[in-house]
């Protein structure tokens, strides 16, 4: 059952409706007719503010069709219609690839609204809920993270390894969705200004750790706001203690950390930079000061340099690291809230009465258009939403789980009383272990669950996932989260593509 009141629209009305929808996102759409022009950031939003705006707007996307928007790279003809646009919209809760923002922020004109629309979703009716991270990993889940805000559109914070004190080499680096690496820092060479990089304001993201040699390691950092007109301001500094390997001792009397999710984090408004750690009693993050804990890396989380070239950075082919792993494969930056509001249609309805808004205010003269093509559309979704809660309590209880390869489906899953048994992907550049890939057979048999779930633009990266389910003879079926494709074109057809597969894979019938 539905958590929020739903209107009761017939299937006459919903068919009715969805014939005003058009076959395709639009987002090479341009009509002579138009008034405005419109950057967006993702195929969803471009659907979405196609069916508000009609013929009074042009809408193009910057994250192609199948792209990925956690991951994106713009280019340089996606700054030329941001540049051009005289809105442009976002989904904003550090949904979109930080590159993409900065985009955004530096070539659209001063005039240009930009409009984050997950950032007040509640404000028009919708429902924000935090994201929640668990990967079950057996060593310390180690990311970076940002606290506090920074004045100025488009503002970053700059991390910076200074000092390295230990037996061995440290490398800090992420490995992006095609799985090749980005290194960010790298003590081999004597650490320096290049031994940095930036997140945006209240930000975290994965890194891998890797150290060369077990001992204790103090690596020392600092941070700087940046804002796009150059200005930067200092906001303080700190030192970290690692213990690699089994036989190395922490100090006496520091807390240390071994398993979880922490991150090293700075804070904007106090100029600190601690350690963010999750507390297991109170669910709610710590924050400890660098000097009174230590981060473990022990034995289990020992592992061989990769034989590919782009890996030679690390050491020879072969030579041992321990390596505390990124887990999440690409530039998965984020905020503490889920971005991927969408998936409850409810959500959508509210994406739609704040572009409803703020269309009409870039163009007042649009008014009568907009309102009515958002009445139609708010009708189709409320229809839409029906038949997705309908069709999903037909999953027998036992049956509602989802393991899938991304966390983009928690509102999904809370909208229509279905259960995140758990996003798989594998570790950034390295094969399972045999004990990890029986680890997720035997997941998939407590679980029960008759089938597992694909994203069409991340299936080349679920390998492993594939296999277990194949091997474990279970159903192996596509959802969309973050993308269209070749056969999915619009936010409707996904939203019933989505709860049809559902229904059909972890049906009485599936296993």
């Amino acid at each position: 059952m539905r958590g929020h009141p739903r209107r009761t629209i017939t299937a006459a009305a919903l068919v009715a409706a969805s014939a005003l929808l058009s076959g395709c996102s639009g987002l090479q759409a341009g009509s002579s007719d138009a008034e405005l022009t419109v950057s967006t950031t993702t195929a969803i939003i471009a659907d979405l503010v196609e069916q508000v705006g009609g013929d009074r707007v042009d809408v193009t996307s910057i994250v192609p069709h199948h792209g990925d928007p956690h991951s994106y790279e713009p280019s340089p003809g996606d700054a030329a219609k941001v540049a051009k646009a005289d809105a442009v919209f976002s989904n904003g809760l550090l949904l979109e690839e930080p590159g993409i923002m900065k985009m955004v922020h530096t070539n659209a004109r001063k005039s240009a609204p930009k409009i984050e629309i997950a950032q007040k979703l509640e404000q028009y009716g919708g429902t924000v809920i935090k994201l929640e991270e668990d990967l079950g990993l057996d060593v310390l889940w180690l990311g970076w993270a940002v606290e506090g805000e920074v004045e100025g559109d488009g503002s970053q914070v700059r991390t910076t390894a200074t000092k390295l004190e230990g037996p061995g080499e440290l490398r800090v680096y992420l490995t992006d969705t095609l799985g090749k690496p980005k290194v960010y820092i790298d003590s081999a060479d004597g650490l320096d200004e290049a031994d940095s990089f930036t997140l945006p304001p209240e930000a975290h993201t994965h890194v891998n750790w890797a150290f060369s040699e077990a001992g204790t390691y103090r690596l020392t950092v600092e941070g700087q706001t940046e804002t796009l007109d150059g200005k930067s301001e200092d906001i303080g500094s700190g030192t970290f203690t690692f213990t690699v390997g089994d036989d190395t001792e922490a100090p006496e009397g520091a807390r240390v950390l071994d398993g979880g999710h922490a991150d090293v984090a700075l804070n904007t408004g106090t100029d600190k930079v601690y350690v963010r750690a999750d507390d297991d009693k109170s669910g709610e993050p710590v924050r400890l000061a660098a000097d009174d804990v230590v981060l473990h890396v022990p034995d289990r989380a020992k592992e061989t340099v990769p034989k590919e070239e782009p890996y030679a950075f690390l050491g020879k082919a072969g030579d041992e690291l321990w390596v505390l792993p990124q887990a999440v494969i690409g530039k998965h930056v984020h905020g503490d809230m889920d971005p991927h509001a969408w998936a409850d249609v409810a959500n959508a309805q509210a994406y739609v009465r704040r572009i409803e808004a703020e269309l009409i205010k870039a163009d007042p003269d649009g008014k009568a258009t907009y309102e009515k093509n958002a009445a139609t559309y708010l009708k189709t979704l409320g229809a839409l939403d029906e038949e997705v809660a309908k069709k999903l309590a037909t999953v027998p209880e036992q049956n509602r789980k989802l393991i899938t390869t991304h966390d983009a489906f928690g509102y999904l899953a809370k909208a229509y009383g279905m259960e995140i048994a758990g996003f798989v992907v594998p570790v950034p550049n390295q094969e399972p272990s045999a004990a990890e890939v029986e680890e997720l057979g035997d997941t998939i048999r407590e679980k029960q669950v008759p089938s597992v779930f694909l994203e069409p633009n991340l299936a080349a990266r679920a390998d492993v996932l594939r296999r277990v389910a194949e091997d474990e003879g279970v159903g192996i079926c596509t959802i969309y989260g973050d993308s269209f494709d070749d056969k999915v074109h619009d936010y409707v057809s996904m939203m019933r593509h989505n709860a049809t597969e559902l229904a059909k894979c972890l049906g009485e019938d599936a296993r």
